[in-house]
């Protein structure tokens, strides 16, 4: 898995306590509330009251799936479910350069926006078949219920996306539901009652389900991640500048 995102400053240089954040901003943020800057190149910081700080794997996120990979919940938590319900979790993604999750699937819908480029590779049952949606800043894609797909950073920076899951936090079993997750479930591995407490779950057909996420994972292997495309990059960089201005004190 590629390495984990890295917070940098405009110049390409590590990123200070300050952030780019201006202090004419933070100064009269009210007690409790947070501002976060998702800045073009991936990176996250965030300010309050008591100053401004990277967001990244050395402070303030867990793991997310895989390797190299990071959230930070901004409502919900890992250890939120039907049991222990907050209806739904919205959290920070951070995904390392040209990478992508291992194919899933899970028990309720999501939503993801993309701040970079990005592409999302979804079953699509009627057709039979992958489809590999292309995303670009700003773009918010749903993904219904146990539908099998897997989202990728298309780019060589780190990439920042927000993540909504009605009803699941990280640490669910119905949160993420890969290829032998699935494949365990349909050989009986796991008893029907714990195949998760939510309806779609429990009344999965799981062998179909497996069939597909290899499918999605067999065209993720073949293909790969595509670039992206030099209109895309040259995009990305008038961004980085504008983001420069609009930060400037």
């Amino acid at each position: 898995m590629t390495r984990a995102p890295r917070v940098t400053g405009a110049g390409g240089g590590a990123m200070g306590a300050g952030g780019e954040i201006p202090d004419r901003v933070r100064g009269v943020l009210p007690l409790g509330v947070r501002l976060y800057h998702v800045r073009p190149d991936g990176s996250v910081v965030v300010a309050d009251r008591d100053g401004c700080r990277p967001l990244g794997p050395d402070g303030g996120t867990i793991p997310f799936i895989d390797d190299g990979q990071f959230a930070h919940y901004l409502v919900g938590d890992a250890a939120t479910s039907p049991e222990r319900p907050s209806n739904a979790t919205v959290k920070l993604g951070m995904v390392a350069p040209r990478s992508a999750f291992t194919p899933h699937a899970h028990g309720g819908e999501h939503y993801v926006l993309s701040l970079g480029h990005a592409s999302c590779g979804l079953w699509d049952a009627e057709r039979g078949r992958t489809a590999d949606v292309p995303l670009v800043p700003g773009m918010l894609i749903r993904i219904p219920e146990m539908m099998p797909h897997s989202f990728a950073n298309r780019g060589t920076r780190p990439l920042t996306i927000v993540t909504a899951n009605t009803g699941y936090g990280i640490d669910h079993e119905d949160y993420a539901i890969t290829a032998p997750e699935a494949e365990r479930r349909s050989r009986g591995g796991v008893p029907p009652e714990e195949h998760g407490t939510l309806a779609t779950a429990a009344t999965t057909d799981f062998r179909a389900l497996a069939t597909a996420l290899r499918s999605v994972e067999e065209r993720q292997r073949v293909h790969g991640i595509a670039p992206a495309t030099v209109r895309e990059r040259l995009a990305g960089r008038l961004r980085r500048v504008a983001t420069a201005l609009e930060a400037r004190p």
